[in-house]
């Protein structure tokens, strides 16, 4: 009853929010006669490839209104039918109303973005209708020919700048003979030589030195283009500035250089460093500094040397500056950092409910920035979290499931191995990572669960779009152990599955690989493919000693060491996506996850942790986590409603996972409470399978002839509130199709929309799945994107 009422509450706001939205827009009944708000705005005789962009010259305040900006300004700031003329609250979006001269200037600037586009001849002519106070705009273009390139000529006096740009290009150059005019390629070009020049020690060299010339005066719609790189003024070439020495200065945290005299000291005969905060090891910060002595001057060297520095994660703010020597063409660099604060701690919280069980989680985390003085960062993290059936009429004393986590992560900025390992610094900062973990969990009455984790990684960039992580050593002890009866109970019924991977203690000796593509565009609007292909091995050289050294047996026929049975599996996961930008802060998004894990050798079944399960707020989102599969089962098959409730979370996993998402991104508005307000659509499939037949998971195993079929199906919307740092998220999704039901009975939508159909669903549901009920919403909050 309490879930149909929260659905009934969900759907009366959302038809107020939506009546609210529409009836704020209009708006037309707060204006006076002779004003007129703009509703449209047409683009007509102007080719396809360009009218989107052509729009982006039509000024913002003749564009027509957010539906939702002007509903949000119109509840704030009207008055006895009137706008107020004093605006009251910064939020939402005025209205935006007719301006004749606005509308000429967008004309105008239309027909020259179109000149820019080759159409030499263009003209633009702009047509205004007014009724009922709506106004209607069409900017009608008659484009003209198009003009495209024959010939290109470049003159530059100075014969090494000559020879540089000769030399480069065919690598740098957009200008080519037959393409269409355009004066952003003629921009790109500039761009750059301009770069070019300040990465081969121009340190003088302007943009103004560089111009085209574009000759249209031909009849047949061609142009030529003259470039010109133009020397100093009263000088014959352009001087070429080498480096010489570098001076660090490090400040205080406060942003001073404090009381007391600076750690310095020469580092390679080339940086001097002055470290007034007395915290960092000089020698261990120049491979991070690409400011090299004798080498030319150069602005890609320059930005390098800020983006190591800043990826360090230590520095809150770096300047680097240049002096020219007065007796040489020649510069000496000077750094000036401020560190960030040494120390630092955060405490999180959130509260969570799901599926009628409320819970919290609180967490606190200390960082020590530079703990030895090298940048190396030290995280040590504590984390409870506790959940409670609100079923229960005393709520805090009918604790669900507790979690304990507590961990230290040590970050070093190098590969440190026992050996020597060629670092690649130019292409990212790579890392080592030393980290150990301890998780303590309880599901009274059903399981307990110690886990330790010891793990030593190493991350590094091939480039900047190929990201790679590889952990050689990660030692994993597990003490699992369910409660004694309901362990008996479960094998009284035949559920020796669950006992199996559930109520075991092991040792896990095994290796991780991880490697990513194009993870830096993930916040960009543009087309890519986004993968990232994860490999998880465990067992195979404790197999292998086993084989020579015969290790004992326990009396399960399972290998031990040190008194413990070790795992021996291999897992993959695959996450495939592809972004296609759609024109401003509009992006579509497909994804496929699947991922398989297979046990072997010494172990028969794989542990409840090595499982996958699906669901989730970045999974298919219409089910909770560890709520959908494996297959078609159906929890109504356990036997009695005690083993239900305490196998909760427990039962619903599998070595195979297919996951799928399509979701569509937008922007709704650009100040919502100090947030950018987005928003996205999004369908969702996807489910788990066992490799195995299992009598007491029926419908579990996969088939490949069945498995499309026994995809889970959801649908939803949601609300990103972007504040910059980060995104907050809120999703809605519900149940189209669900596997647990055969034949029609699994297209549960069916049911979403009539009350009584809602009602009588699920009290047919509670009578064969109690404690369960069922939710045809799952409402998800969660930090970042979900893909």
């Amino acid at each position: 009853m309490k879930a149909y009422k929260d659905s009934i509450v969900v759907l009366r706001a959302s038809i107020l929010f939506l009546t609210v939205i529409f009836s704020g827009c209009s708006a037309t009944r707060y204006l006076n006669e002779d004003q007129a708000l703009v509703k449209n705005v047409k683009l007509k005789g102007i080719d396809a490839s360009f009218s989107e962009e052509a729009y982006q010259y039509v000024q913002q305040d003749i564009r027509p209104n957010s539906r939702v900006n002007l509903a949000l300004y119109n509840m704030f700031n009207t008055r006895d039918g009137k706008y107020r003329t004093d605006r009251i609250k910064n939020i939402g979006e005025a209205p935006h109303l007719l301006d004749s001269s606005l509308v000429d200037i967008s004309r105008r600037e239309i027909q020259k973005f179109l000149a820019y586009k080759s159409f030499f001849n263009a003209k633009v002519d702009s047509r205004i209708k007014v009724r009922n106070k709506k106004a209607y705009i069409t900017f009608e273009a008659v484009q003209g020919p198009s003009f495209k390139v024959r010939n290109i000529a470049h003159v530059i006096p100075d014969v090494a700048v000559d020879s540089l740009y000769s030399k480069n290009r065919e690598r740098i150059s957009r200008l080519h003979s037959g393409n269409r005019y355009d004066v952003d390629s003629i921009m790109a070009e500039i761009n750059n030589i301009y770069a070019l020049m300040k990465s081969n020690g121009y340190y003088d060299f302007l943009k103004p030195y560089i111009h085209v010339d574009a000759d249209s005066t031909l009849m047949s719609s061609q142009v030529d283009l003259k470039l010109n790189v133009y020397n100093p003024p009263a000088l014959s070439s352009h001087k070429v500035y080498h480096l010489k020495n570098t001076n660090i200065d490090i400040r205080n945290s406060n942003i001073r250089f404090g009381r007391r005299p600076p750690d310095s000291a020469w580092v390679d005969s080339q940086y001097f460093f002055r470290d007034y905060s007395h915290r960092f090891k000089f020698d261990k910060l120049t491979r991070y500094i690409f400011l090299n002595k004798g080498e030319r001057y150069s602005v890609e060297e320059e930005n390098l040397t800020y983006d190591r520095l800043y990826e360090l994660n230590v520095f809150r703010n770096i300047k680097i500056d240049y002096e020219k020597d007065p007796d040489s063409v020649s510069l000496n660099a000077r750094i000036e950092i401020t560190p960030l604060k040494r120390n630092s701690n955060r405490v999180e919280g959130e509260y969570t409910f799901n599926s009628g069980r409320n819970g919290f989680n609180i967490g606190n985390t200390y960082t020590n920035r530079n703990l030895f003085g090298g940048a190396e960062r030290l995280d040590v993290k504590f984390r409870y979290g506790a959940l409670f059936d609100s079923r229960d009429k005393k709520l805090f004393s009918s604790i669900f499931n507790r979690d304990i986590q507590i961990g230290a992560n040590l970050i070093i900025p190098r590969i440190l191995a026992p050996f020597r390992v060629r670092e690649n610094f130019r292409a990212g900062l790579p890392h080592t990572t030393i980290s150990s973990s301890m998780q303590i969990f309880d599901q009274p009455g059903a399981f307990r669960n110690r886990l330790f984790i010891n793990s030593i990684s190493y991350d590094w960039t091939q480039s900047k779009s190929r990201l790679h992580s590889f952990t050689p050593i990660n030692i994993e002890y597990r003490d699992g152990r369910l409660d004694e009866a309901f362990r008996d109970s479960l094998r009284n019924s035949g559920n020796l599955l669950y006992v199996q991977t559930n109520d075991r203690r092991f040792l896990n000796l095994g290796s991780q690989y991880n490697f990513t593509l194009n993870a830096h565009k993930l916040s960009a609007y543009e087309d890519f493919i986004y993968f990232r292909g994860f490999f998880d091995v465990g067992g195979n050289s404790l197999g292998l000693l086993a084989n020579v050294f015969k290790f004992h047996k326990d009396e399960n026929g399972f290998r031990t060491f040190m008194g413990l049975p070790y795992l021996q599996y291999v897992k993959t996961e695959l996450d495939l996506r592809y972004y296609r930008s759609l024109g401003g802060e509009r992006q579509f998004v497909a994804r496929v996850n699947p991922g398989i894990a297979l046990p072997y050798g010494n172990s028969n079944a794989l542990p409840f942790e090595r499982n996958f399960y699906a669901g989730g707020s970045s999974g298919v989102r219409a089910w909770q986590a560890r709520t959908l599969g494996p297959g078609v089962y159906n929890r109504s098959v356990i036997e009695s409603e005690e083993n239900r409730k305490n196998l909760t979370y427990l039962d619903q996993y599998g070595e195979i996972k297919f996951e799928g998402n399509v979701e569509y991104r937008f922007k709704l508005m650009n100040n919502f409470f100090g947030s950018k307000l987005k928003a996205a659509t999004f369908m969702d499939f996807g489910n788990v399978w066992l490799l195995d037949e299992n009598e007491k998971v029926p419908g579990g195993k996969f088939y490949f002839n069945k498995f499309l079929d026994q995809l889970a199906l959801g649908a939803g919307a949601g609300l990103r509130f972007d504040l910059q740092y980060f995104v907050f998220r809120f999703d809605v999704g519900a149940k189209i199709k669900d596997p647990q039901f055969t034949g029609s009975d699994n297209w549960v939508v069916k049911h979403l929309f009539s009350s009584d159909a809602r009602r009588e669903f699920k009290d047919a549901y509670i009578k064969t799945n109690a404690p369960d009920r069922y939710r045809f919403l799952q409402y998800n909050f969660g930090i970042g994107m979900p893909f």
